[in-house]
């Protein structure tokens, strides 16, 4: 799965100031893995990209459109639902390790997922008895799974997300739901606000748009490099 992480030329990152920004877990951010997540349609995919152009790192973005089960299920959730669950968990899992076997996280890396999300998901989608069988098989096969050194979770409204899901047309999504798209909201300000694994910033984009102002890229970097505690939470950049 190689071919999924894509290098930019590193440079060094400075503060306004020309001094180098603070490094995550004593690393520099052009040598981290910088993890974004957030709900569909959110803009992981297009900040991961920004991010990476801007730090020199490379990218490294999950993969959906091979979920042969992904149409069906937003067709019909519960009769599919398990299905595209451990579809996306196998998936993830062999892009993970991978990059695990090459030591590929020890280089610069932008990741437009959390390994953890297939189990946000699986959260929503699976009745009670589905959701023990599917911990059953992630507990045994993501045990190695290695943290990155930041997550960058990127919050907004349903309404705002849905009109970006909208514009964006993609045709595997044209069946979601708005009453799906709120639980899975959810669902991740719940994981979010229990979470201790990495350091955390969680970055309101209502009135935020990375595809268009790159000063909010850059001032998102400056932001990460001034985090002095485990969690922190962002929604200005003017």
């Amino acid at each position: 799965m190689v071919d999924r992480l894509q290098t930019g030329s590193r440079r060094e990152i400075t503060s306004p100031a020309g001094e180098p920004l603070a490094s995550i877990r004593g690393r520099p951010l052009n040598q981290c893995h910088i993890a974004i997540e957030g709900a569909i349609g959110v803009g992981k995919s297009t900040l991961a990209r920004k991010l990476a152009d801007n730090l020199g790192s490379g990218t490294f973005f999950e993969q959906v459109d091979g979920n042969p089960f992904i149409e069906l299920f937003y067709q019909d959730p519960s009769r599919h639902a398990l299905s595209v669950q451990l579809s996306f968990l196998f998936s993830r899992l062999k892009q993970w390790q991978g990059l695990h076997q090459q030591d590929l996280f020890r280089q610069g890396v932008i990741s437009d997922y959390l390994f953890a999300k297939d189990h946000i998901f699986a959260t929503v989608t699976l009745s009670d008895e589905e959701l023990a069988l599917y911990e059953q098989v992630a507990r045994l096969v993501s045990c190695d799974i290695q943290r990155p050194d930041l997550v960058i979770y990127l919050q907004s409204k349903p309404n705002i997300i849905m009109d970006r899901i909208r514009r964006r047309n993609r045709p595997m999504e044209r069946g979601l739901r708005m009453d799906y798209l709120e639980k899975v909201i959810t669902a991740y300000d719940q994981y979010f606000f229990h979470y201790q694994e990495t350091p955390l910033l969680i970055v309101q984009t209502d009135c935020m748009n990375f595809a268009e102002h790159e000063d909010a890229v850059d001032a998102l970097i400056e932001r990460i490099g001034s985090m002095n505690s485990q969690t922190e939470f962002w929604a200005d950049y003017s």
